[in-house]
């Protein structure tokens, strides 16, 4: 009997043992799935902070490459397209066109119609340039009333086109300065080509431009000066120099 009470006590015993340690299994459980619960939350969490600096940092990469009055891309851009057009086109050895353009006695402008009204001019000029660019060019404020577009994969007569093009664009436009004043407005184009197979830079490159452009501002204004493509082709004599015999 004493035996038998004692396998009862025993048997009690494990029964109140398992009980706890299956109260004890839930209880890991639920700890176990807050915990989890928390972690993807938090997950969650970083993602969408990290996304939102993401989105904080492209904004401030554009703001800081946007020209504040226009709207379109500053120098500051410019310069780091100009560089990384120029190094393609050299080494695919591409065409690449460069036009730079001048606000015609934008001066004149600010002195008698005052700021605002040279605000809106060079406003209306972007918007203008806007429209007569490729999705593929880069249009930029090179400084000041002065502009400047990159274009790639422009051969020569293409590149005059553009000039001429935005030439006649910027000419039709009026701008309104005041309720019951309007502008007319002109710009001189400079223009030159990257040459491939000569060795440069983009330094180089921009000042024959801006020497072109200097030429259509002092020959008149309202016209266009793009800088001569030079023939590549090697005539018959300068073959012979080349592929003739040394020595005769």
């Amino acid at each position: 009997r004493a035996l038998a009470g004692v396998g009862e006590v025993t048997k009690e015993a494990l029964g109140v043992v398992g009980q706890c340690e299956r109260r004890e299994h839930r209880q890991l459980d639920v700890l176990v799935d807050v915990v989890e619960r928390r972690q993807v939350q938090e997950q969650a969490l970083v993602e969408e902070r990290t996304q939102a600096l993401a989105l904080a940092n492209q904004q401030l990469q554009l703001i800081s490459n946007t020209d504040g009055l226009t709207g379109i891309a500053n120098r500051r851009h410019f310069d780091q397209t100009l560089a990384h057009e120029w190094a393609r086109a050299q080494r695919g050895q591409t065409p690449l066109s460069l036009i730079m353009l001048d606000v015609d006695v934008f001066k004149h402008f600010n002195d008698h119609y005052g700021h605002l009204a040279g605000d809106r001019v060079l406003q209306a000029v972007a918007q203008t340039l806007n429209a007569c660019v490729r999705p593929m060019d880069t249009l930029a404020r090179y400084g000041g009333e002065e502009f400047a577009v990159v274009l790639p994969a422009c051969q020569g007569p293409f590149g005059q086109a553009a000039a001429e093009r935005i030439r006649r664009a910027i000419e039709t436009t009026v701008v309104q300065v005041a309720p019951h004043k309007k502008l007319c407005v002109t710009v001189s184009i400079g223009g030159a080509f990257a040459l491939q197979w000569v060795r440069s830079t983009t330094t180089l490159w921009t000042d024959r431009a801006d020497s072109q452009l200097y030429q259509a501002k002092t020959t008149g204004r309202n016209r266009i000066c793009i800088e001569a493509q030079p023939n590549s082709t090697v005539s018959a004599e300068e073959k012979s120099l080349l592929f003739g015999p040394l020595y005769s």
